[in-house]
């Protein structure tokens, strides 16, 4: 893969686990509001450019040579972001090879425990997933019109190093809430980055769920922490009497299992299928918090 060159919109906590995740002869391009960030890009191995909704004559001229486009920006009341500023220009690239849109289970909404895969019926209740299914099709139609595969990936509840069950109890944040019947997917980091580097290795579009095989109860994950920490778990909460924001309260609002058959069926293998062996590695290797040296995944192109 040593031709291809990436771009990422929005190079933040997925984006800097698929650059980890590299290896040496790709050319890494992503976008930060902050220049502030600048330099935790370069360490990630990402030539960092400022986007903050305008496209810039750096970010066109990066585009130009770019085979493979990554977009991870969440698209706002007005529509997605990085087509409002740039479609034109992406739409022109003349090395774009793929595309690839990060998306997330939410759009589904709730089904009552039920299980979902992609050719469920898309039932958004949050705003900002009501404007995932939109920016979806946007993307798909772009790939349609322009003849690139664009592959959408709807992802559950991201954690991984300085985001997890651990670092919460170390913290003192954790808290098991008890909704029954409740539960989450959840997917690691670093199985973003891989499935993530097994379809741009193939250039293949279509709509995947990357989540793991497991959706379980929320307050089995922080026990499952707590155990492997020697720690007592911090004592069950009832949901409904439960002080919660606004937005922590809508994703209890909707209740799915969802199937990552068709990214197994596409070939790509998971590196945390559940969230023990994620959990399991961060504590041993102590990788649980955020900026401690981990290995790179091991990932097929």
């Amino acid at each position: 893969m040593s031709e291809k060159q990436f771009f990422v919109f929005g190079a933040g906590y997925s984006g800097k686990a698929f650059a980890r995740a590299s290896r040496d002869g790709v050319t890494i391009r992503g976008t930060t509001r902050s220049p502030e960030k600048f330099a935790v890009l370069g360490q990630a191995g990402i030539a960092p450019l400022r986007f903050d909704g305008a496209l810039t004559a750096e970010i066109g001229e990066a585009l130009k040579t770019t085979t493979h486009l990554i977009v991870s920006v969440a698209p706002e009341e007005a529509g997605d972001p990085v087509l409002g500023a740039a479609r034109e220009a992406i739409a022109a690239m003349p090395a774009l090879e793929w595309i690839a849109y990060l998306s997330t289970v939410g759009v589904y909404g709730d089904h009552g425990g039920g299980w979902v895969d992609e050719r469920a019926e898309c039932r958004p209740v949050s705003k900002r997933s009501v404007m995932r299914v939109a920016a979806e099709q946007e993307w798909l139609k772009l790939g349609q019109e322009i003849g690139r595969p664009v592959a959408i990936l709807r992802l559950s509840g991201i954690y991984g190093p300085g985001r997890n069950a651990l670092v919460n109890l170390a913290d003192g944040t954790a808290r098991r809430l008890v909704k029954p019947g409740q539960v989450f997917n959840r997917i690691h980091c670093d199985d973003i980055a891989g499935a993530l580097w097994h379809l741009a290795g193939k250039n293949s579009g279509g709509i995947f769920n990357v989540t793991d095989d497991e959706p379980a109860p929320p307050q089995d994950v922080v026990a499952y922490a707590a155990g492997l920490m020697g720690v007592e778990p911090p004592p069950e909460i009832a949901f409904e009497t439960a002080q919660l924001s606004p937005m922590a309260r809508s994703f209890y609002g909707e209740n799915k299992r969802v199937s990552n058959a068709a990214i197994k069926a596409a070939g790509y293998r998971f590196a945390f299928p559940d969230y023990r062996s994620a959990l399991d590695q961060m504590w041993a290797d102590g990788s649980w918090r955020e900026g401690e040296p981990r290995s790179p995944i091991k990932r097929a192109d």
